[in-house]
């Protein structure tokens, strides 16, 4: 007998169709004797219509109550699965966030998981039941509902998985797996067989929808090896997992692309020590996760600083910079239709050439390169999103991703 977590995102969970088909996929592998614990998103759509319609009262509504009200889809799904279940003969309960020990921080919105107290969990699991438990939440230790940003459903499950000490980890999405580039821009992507923990995470980092970048960073952090897989079919997924020496054969492993980008620029900002710590602490106070930062050679006693930003949250960043600007002067624009383009590989680390490779790929495709910046096994260009798709195919072709 294994203990097994398994996460089921919105489109598997879709509609009640889907969920009875996930609901047998789960009877299955209770029947070969395995405890279960089961987390889901809300079904697909539900989150960004619950969205709209607050964006519908004001452009800008609180972030408390904004939790309180998306932690609402996942709970329509827990309680449907939990149902879907106990309707096959399947001892089943449900689980919010809170009832399940997952304590995070007060930043509504963007939580961070503190710790987990599992003991009801294991109790339930003892006892033979299914446990069916609401991702993407937990509660502060103030008692409020919190979230933990987008795709934290993938979150919860490896930290759940962690917790309990499951001996398997299954992130079942759309898709058969971690691709070399996203199929429906890159028709010759292929599916990776296994992956190392730092690859997936530049990866998630850098645009890729396959898995939220955080729940990565959790997995690496207490070694949960797991597969992301389809839950439309019964094939092999992806296995991530911590680097091997094999895996730096390959030079990249894949290329990303992020679409919900804009490019910040604060010009004239007062050019001494301190400037940009005031400036990035206005952002880290406001839970603004900021890339691909710039700053120009200062003159005059002033310089010119540049950062990259989800789309999404210029709006807050440049709230949260109306009194630091005050303060050091300067001021602040941004340019929407910007897409970020990374090609990721642990063997970047031991080949030469990468840069010069991609470099040349996107001229002879006439794609202009904006902003430039690297880890030891990533680099990412800031691009016109316009051209974002032809740029991912010709860098894929370059890099030799078309063929196994």
């Amino acid at each position: 007998m294994a203990i097994i977590v398994q996460k089921y995102g919105g489109t598997s969970v879709g509609d009640v169709e889907r969920i009875k088909k996930v609901a047998e996929r789960i009877k299955s592998y209770r029947d070969d004797g395995h405890q279960m614990v089961v987390v889901v998103s809300a079904r697909s759509g539900v989150t960004n219509e619950l969205i709209a319609r607050a964006e519908a009262i004001t452009p800008l509504p609180s972030e408390r109550e904004m939790d309180q009200l998306l932690a609402v889809g996942e709970q329509e799904t827990i309680a449907l699965t939990a149902i879907a279940l106990q309707a096959i003969g399947v001892p089943a309960i449900s689980y919010t966030g809170a009832q399940a020990g997952i304590l995070t921080d007060k930043a509504h919105t963007k939580a961070r998981i503190h710790s987990i107290d599992a003991t009801r969990l294991k109790t339930d699991l003892n006892a033979g039941n299914v446990i069916i438990l609401a991702g993407f939440q937990g509660i502060s230790p103030e008692g409020q509902t919190t979230t933990l940003g987008r795709g934290g459903s993938d979150l919860s499950a490896i930290a759940i998985a962690s917790a309990i000490k499951a001996d398997k980890c299954e992130i079942y999405t759309d898709v058969d797996g971690v691709y070399t580039a996203d199929p429906r821009i890159v028709k010759t992507a292929r599916k990776i067989e296994e992956i190392s923990y730092d690859e997936m995470l530049e990866l998630a980092s850098a645009g890729s929808k396959v898995m939220q970048n955080r729940s990565v960073e959790f997995a690496k952090k207490y070694d949960v090896v797991f597969e992301v897989r389809s839950s439309f079919n019964y094939n092999p997924g992806t296995i991530v997992k911590e680097e091997v020496a094999s895996m730096e054969k390959v030079v990249v492993r894949g290329v990303a692309v992020d679409k919900n980008q804009s490019k910040v620029v604060i010009t004239n900002l007062a050019d001494k020590p301190g400037s940009a710590a005031k400036v990035f602490r206005a952002l880290a106070d406001a839970h603004i996760v900021v890339d691909m930062i710039v700053q120009n050679a200062g003159s005059n006693g002033v310089a010119n600083l540049t950062f990259t930003a989800p789309a999404n949250e210029v709006s807050k960043a440049t709230r949260a910079l109306e009194p630091v600007l005050k303060e050091l002067g300067g001021s602040i624009s941004s340019q929407d239709q910007v897409a970020k383009l990374s090609v990721v590989g642990v063997g970047m680390k031991t080949h030469s050439g990468v840069a010069a490779t991609l470099f040349q790929s996107l001229a002879d495709s006439g794609v202009n390169i904006d902003l430039i910046s690297t880890s030891e096994i990533k680099i990412t260009v800031s691009i016109a999103q316009a051209k974002a798709d032809e740029a991912a195919r010709a860098v894929h072709t370059a890099f030799g991703l078309d063929k196994a």
